[in-house]
């Protein structure tokens, strides 16, 4: 454990910390009494380089595992066109847990895929867009291919084969101002 202070800010967009929530992007131990876990992270971030609507993106990866950790594969717009988070969108295909598999916040074993959006912080109905997936073994044992396909008409994640789908949202039936059932008092930044 460190028991000084940890700072993750950055200096240029492709390494800047991504999230200053919930104090994210630095701590002190020291100002704060506590003790800063030791961590090892990754990130493979292209906000300067890459962007698409419609298409298919496939990771292949192995979680890792061990108690309280996060692994996840989302993406983030480009451009927060529409406002900041969540109005201008984030798109989960893998948000894990390291935990082994009998832990009740959930395990190695599952995972959740998740679409946020909404006009504020505070007003991401993301339950109307998420589906979690139950593997018999952890899915730290061994590689696993986790997908999204997006097309005009749907939003599906899938794990190892496009037909084993977790997540399978129509976007054909309702709009996500609908699909959000936000009140009419709000500004709608669609």
């Amino acid at each position: 454990m460190m028991t000084g202070a940890y700072d993750t800010w950055g200096g240029s967009p492709a390494d800047m910390c991504t999230s200053n929530a919930f104090y994210g992007c630095e701590r002190n131990a020291a100002a704060s009494g506590n003790y800063i876990n030791p961590v090892m992270s990754a990130r493979v971030r292209t906000v300067e380089s890459f962007n698409f609507k419609y298409g298919r993106v496939e990771v292949k990866a192995q979680l890792p595992q061990g108690d309280w950790i996060w692994p996840a594969i989302w993406m983030l717009p480009k451009h927060n066109e529409f406002g900041n988070w969540p109005a201008s969108g984030e798109i989960d295909i893998v948000e894990s847990r390291g935990n082994g598999v009998d832990c009740s916040a959930g395990g190695s074993n599952t995972f959740g895929s998740t679409l946020h959006f909404g006009p504020a912080w505070d007003q991401d109905p993301f339950e109307v867009a998420h589906a979690d997936y139950v593997h018999p073994t952890s899915l730290g044992d061994e590689m696993h291919t986790y997908g999204l396909l997006w097309t005009k008409d749907r939003m599906q994640t899938y794990i190892d084969d496009p037909s084993n789908l977790v997540l399978d949202f129509d976007m054909t039936d309702s709009t996500f101002w609908e699909k959000g059932n936000f009140s009419d008092d709000i500004n709608n930044p669609w």
